[in-house]
C-alpha cells in the first residue's frame, strides 16, 4: 500500500507530469525518506522539487560518485584552455608517476579508465580516503592491475585523486581549489568539494538501507572478496575496509572533499553544473565549447568492466549516459552518477541539464528503482512542452 506524500518546489508550464512521476515513483519509501529532482532546460530551471522530513530544496546530500562530473570538468576546462593535453603522458605532469611501468599512459586513457591503478595492494586507511593527496603519493608507486590500454575498468575510488595529482602538478592549485575558483563560487553553485564548516547545519546524513529479511539473508551469505578487482577498487582489500554507507557521513571526507567520492551537494547544485558546463546559466556562456563537450563525450571505453564486471561505457571520465541507461538521450550526454542514487548529467542536443539526490541509501547498491523513470519523465515533458509552445 503506498502512502500519501507531500512533494514541494516547482516545475515550469508543461513540466506537471515530472511532478506526478516524483509523487507516485516516491510513494512507496520509508516516511523518513528524502529526495530532490532539479532540472534546467538550455540554461532555465524547469523542475524543482523535493520530500522529506526536514528538507528543502537548499539542503545538502553526499553524492558520492556524482563527485567524478565536477572533477571531470575541471579536467575539461584545463584540456580546453591548452593547460592539458590529453595525449600527453601522465608522467609528463607527474614524473613519479612513471614508477612500475606507467611512463606511456596518457591522460587520456588515465581517464577513460584504462590505466588499471584502480587502487593499492594494501588498500587506504579512512584519513587517505579522505585525501587525494596521499591517495596520488600511494599509487604513483604501484603496479597497474592489468596491462594499460588494453582493458578498462571503473576507478571508483582513485581517478579523482589520480587526475587532481595531474592538476596540482600542472597549476599548483589542486583540482578543489580550480572547481571553486572557475565553476562553483561564479554561479554560487550548492554542489561542494570541500563542505565549508558554516554548511554543516544544511547537510543531512545518510540513511542505512533497509533490505528485507530475505535480501539480509542474501547478503549474509556472500563470501568475504577482499582480493578481487572489485575489493581493490572500492577499497574494502586493507585494513580498513571502506563502508560506502558511511562514507559521506564522515565530517573528515565532507571537509576534504576527494574528487572521486567526497562531493556535497543538492540537486539543484548537480543540475546547474551542467548546466551552467553545456548551456550557460545566468546569461553567460556555456563554461564548455561545443568542441570539447563532443570530445569528452564520445565513448573512449565501451564494453565488459573489469573492476564492475558488467557492461559499461565511458567518454573522457564521464559516464556515456546515452548508452549507459538511457538510450532516449542524444548522442555525446555527459554525467556521473553515485552509488547512493544520486544522478546528474547535461544532454547537449535536448539542452537538458538533470540532477537528482536521495537521502537513503538503495538496495541493492547501484541506481535506485526510480531513477530511469524519472529521467524519461523529465526528458518526455521536453519534447511535449515544446509542442505545446
Amino acid at each position: 500500500m503506498t502512502r500519501e506524500i507531500k512533494i514541494q518546489g516547482t516545475t515550469a508550464a508543461g513540466y506537471e507530469t515530472v511532478r506526478d512521476a516524483f509523487t507516485a515513483l516516491l510513494a512507496g519509501e520509508k516516511p523518513d525518506h528524502a529526495a530532490q529532482l532539479a532540472a534546467y532546460v538550455r540554461g532555465k530551471q524547469v523542475v524543482d522539487l523535493w520530500v522529506g522530513p526536514d528538507t528543502d530544496g537548499s539542503t545538502l546530500f553526499g553524492v558520492y560518485s556524482s563527485t567524478k562530473g565536477a572533477a571531470h570538468l575541471v579536467m575539461a576546462l584545463l584540456v580546453q584552455d591548452g593547460t592539458l593535453d590529453l595525449d600527453r603522458e601522465v608522467a609528463h605532469y607527474w614524473p613519479e608517476f612513471a614508477a612500475e611501468g606507467k611512463g606511456r599512459i596518457t591522460l587520456r586513457e588515465l581517464l577513460s579508465h584504462r590505466a588499471g591503478i584502480v587502487g593499492a595492494d594494501s588498500g587506504f586507511s579512512p584519513e587517505e580516503v579522505a585525501d587525494d593527496r596521499a591517495i596520488a603519493a600511494r599509487l604513483a608507486a604501484q603496479r597497474p592491475y592489468w596491462r594499460p590500454g588494453t582493458a578498462f575498468g571503473y576507478h571508483a575510488f582513485s581517478i579523482g585523486a589520480l587526475a587532481g595529482e595531474v592538476v596540482f602538478r600542472a597549476t599548483g592549485q589542486t583540482l578543489q581549489e580550480v572547481y571553486e575558483e572557475r565553476v562553483r563560487a561564479p554561479y554560487g553553485l550548492d554542489f561542494h568539494l570541500g563542505l565549508p564548516e558554516a554548511l554543516e547545519p544544511r547537510f543531512r546524513s545518510v540513511l542505512p538501507m533497509i533490505p528485507s529479511a530475505t535480501e539480509q539473508a542474501f547478503l549474509d551469505a556472500q563470501p568475504p572478496q577482499p582480493h578481487t578487482l572489485n575489493s581493490i577498487a572500492f577499497n574494502r582489500n586493507g585494513a580498513h575496509p571502506t563502508d560506502l554507507q558511511a562514507v559521506p557521513n564522515s565530517r573528515l571526507v565532507r571537509a576534504k572533499g576527494p574528487a572521486s567520492v567526497g562531493g556535497v551537494a543538492s540537486a539543484r547544485g548537480l543540475a546547474g553544473m551542467y548546466a551552467a558546463a553545456v548551456s550557460g546559466l545566468d546569461g553567460r556562456e556555456p563554461l564548455l565549447k561545443a568542441d570539447t563537450v563532443a570530445e569528452f563525450g564520445q565513448i573512449h571505453s565501451n564494453g565488459y568492466d573489469l573492476v564492475t564486471q558488467a557492461h559499461k561505457s565511458f567518454g573522457v571520465g564521464f559516464q556515456s549516459t546515452a548508452e549507459a541507461g538511457y538510450p532516449f538521450l542524444g548522442a555525446g550526454s555527459i554525467g556521473h552518477k553515485g552509488v547512493g542514487g544520486s544522478q546528474a548529467f547535461a544532454d547537449p542536443r535536448s539542452g537538458l541539464a538533470y540532477g537528482y539526490t536521495r537521502r537513503r541509501f538503495p538496495f541493492p547498491v547501484g541506481p535506485p528503482p526510480e531513477d530511469e523513470p524519472l529521467v524519461r519523465a523529465v526528458h518526455t515533458a521536453i519534447h511535449t512542452a515544446a509542442v505545446s509552445r
